[in-house]
């Protein structure tokens, strides 16, 4: 059943790997360059996965009241918090670069999205790994230059990927029913799509969103389908 995610958590533990190897071999100006169109790209596919959803009210909804809850229950300042804790815990003394933002920028882009729902679904209700194997190789280059440019927390962001990822997955074996009442998995696909959409905004500086905080809204789906 969880095939997929652990293929998914290889590449990226490989591609972190290769990443921290050559990253300071990469110029400063090339990093940002590339930064920047992984920024463009994220962009793409929060826009791409936005397509697949039938009644907009359900969108709006689930991000409204996830949002709520999210900042009810502070998810981002506690995922902050344990990456703070991971960077005095792994951090060598004198790195200008931040382990936290590395495990949260890494952990949001390789765990939430259109990809990361629809493929850990279907690894779970169906045993079909080939989406999240499509995206292990997505997220394997991605890494690398998340790697070369913000460190190690890259790397530890495989172990968000193996919890979320494989839960999901888990999570939809025993509630296969559930998932495939009505419209529920497409609307789940345009709430995850939206929130992959402002993180690839907050990649390219145009927006400071606590995507995090927003998590909560991807599973509202699988409630309101059954009312609207």
């Amino acid at each position: 059943m969880l095939t997929g995610t652990f293929v998914n958590v290889a590449a990226v533990l490989a591609g972190s790997v290769i990443g921290l190897l050559v990253g300071r071999g990469i110029p400063q100006r090339v990093s940002d360059t590339i930064m920047k169109g992984l920024g463009l790209i994220t962009v793409y596919l929060g826009v791409t996965g936005m397509m697949d959803g039938k009644n907009a009210l359900i969108t709006i909804l689930s991000v409204v009241i996830g949002a709520a809850a999210g900042e009810a229950l502070d998810l981002d300042g506690k995922l902050t918090g344990l990456g703070e804790w991971l960077e005095k815990r792994f951090s060598a003394g004198g790195e200008t670069v931040s382990v936290a933002e590395g495990f949260l920028s890494a952990s949001l882009l390789f765990c939430v999205g259109a990809m990361t729902i629809v493929g850990s679904l279907q690894d779970g209700l169906s045993g079909d790994h080939t989406l999240l194997f499509t995206k292990s190789a997505m997220d394997f280059v991605s890494s690398i230059i998340f790697a070369s440019t913000l460190g190690a927390g890259v790397l530890l962001a495989a172990g968000s990927v193996l919890v979320i990822q494989g839960g999901i997955a888990l999570l939809a074996g025993f509630l296969a029913p559930v998932f495939h009442y009505g419209n529920t998995i497409p609307e789940m696909t345009v709430v995850g799509s939206v929130l992959i959409l402002g993180l690839g905004l907050n990649i390219l500086g145009v927006t400071k969103l606590k995507i995090m905080n927003y998590i909560p809204a991807i599973f509202l789906p699988v409630l309101l389908c059954r009312f609207l």
